[in-house]
């Protein structure tokens, strides 16, 4: 992995984090729709968005050939299909729970989900974790105890987020396709689902008589979801899974920020147990990331430059044919 991959993978994974804060205060208004609702019409507005990406990015001729190869490829479609459904569990659950009193609940299952797969790269994918990546781990591990301590709170929601994302990630590395041309087939697969969702609740005539819903903030909504999963998803490809994984938690931490200053939500002094140390991890994973940087901008210094240029150029053109295969 070069220095530019890995900034880069840093940059996108940061970037995603708070764009999906801001999406759960964006939710407020959206109303009268429901969670379900919201969902369904953010996967509608996030086709076009993608596609859109695709076209910017110039993978067309990627998209076709995976749709192409889905088409006569069952076992393909298949596995597909099943990220398509955990991916689509996720952008549920995470704009049903902020409308439903769920909040504290999947919030801790995204502080429990970079514990997840940090331990997740260190025992499936056999990588080494340094000092600094163990104590943002056990930094975390302590706020996260506390906060069950003290509430109790560890109901399915919390489950769904903290055991579904794993799967989904090694799915996503096992298919082996292109980042951007991936999700636009998963949105691709889950849009029918959604649309059959408003047309059977309704919903389509609830925006049609709401024109500032219908033709601003809906679209804002899908042009948000775009731009944040396209980022998350291409960081995880750009960065060590244990990094990827501890990064995770600079999201909870907007997520709080976003409760307190946007939507007015209350933080009280016992709150400290839990988010103080989950900061702390954030601070050792910022250093952690500066000393990845350090060690790959000098090692890139030691390189002769026509060997640097020759490694850079053979990782390039290894990853574009990863991505069409």
């Amino acid at each position: 992995m070069n220095q530019h991959d890995l900034a880069r993978g840093i940059a996108l994974s940061v970037g995603a984090s708070a764009l999906f804060a801001l999406m759960s205060g964006y939710t407020k208004w959206l109303a009268p729709l429901d969670g379900l609702d919201i969902f369904a019409w953010r996967i509608v507005w996030t086709l076009p968005g993608a596609l859109a990406l695709v076209a910017v990015r110039k993978r067309w001729p990627q998209l076709c050939a995976l749709v192409s190869r889905l088409a006569k490829t069952p076992h393909l479609l298949l596995a597909f299909a099943a990220a398509a459904a955990l991916l689509g569990v996720q952008l549920w659950i995470f704009l049903w729970a902020p409308l439903h009193g769920r909040a504290l609940e999947v919030s801790l299952g995204y502080f429990l989900l970079p514990l997840a797969m940090v331990l997740l790269g260190r025992f499936h994918y056999g990588e080494r974790l340094d000092a600094f990546q163990w104590a943002g781990v056990v930094a975390a591990a302590v706020g996260v105890a506390h906060e069950l301590v003290v509430t109790h709170a560890f109901a399915w929601p919390t489950l769904v987020v903290m055991l579904g994302y794993p799967p989904y990630f090694v799915l996503r590395r096992k298919l082996n396709a292109d980042p951007l041309v991936s999700f636009a087939v998963e949105i691709m697969l889950i849009a029918p689902v959604a649309v059959i969702m408003l047309i059977v609740r309704g919903s389509f005539a609830d925006v049609s008589g709401s024109p500032h819903l219908g033709l601003l903030l809906l679209p804002g909504l899908g042009a948000l979801s775009t731009i944040a999963l396209a980022s998350y998803l291409r960081a995880s490809r750009h960065l060590p899974i244990a990094l990827f994984g501890i990064l995770g938690y600079v999201e909870p931490v907007l997520l709080v920020g976003v409760a307190v200053l946007l939507l007015g939500e209350p933080f009280s002094m016992r709150q400290l147990g839990t988010y103080v140390p989950i900061w702390i991890a954030v601070v050792l994973t910022g250093v952690h990331s500066a000393r990845l940087l350090m060690r790959e901008r000098s090692r890139n210094k030691a390189l002769p430059m026509s060997e640097h240029h020759a490694s850079v150029e053979h990782e390039t053109v290894a990853e574009e044919i990863e991505r069409v295969d």
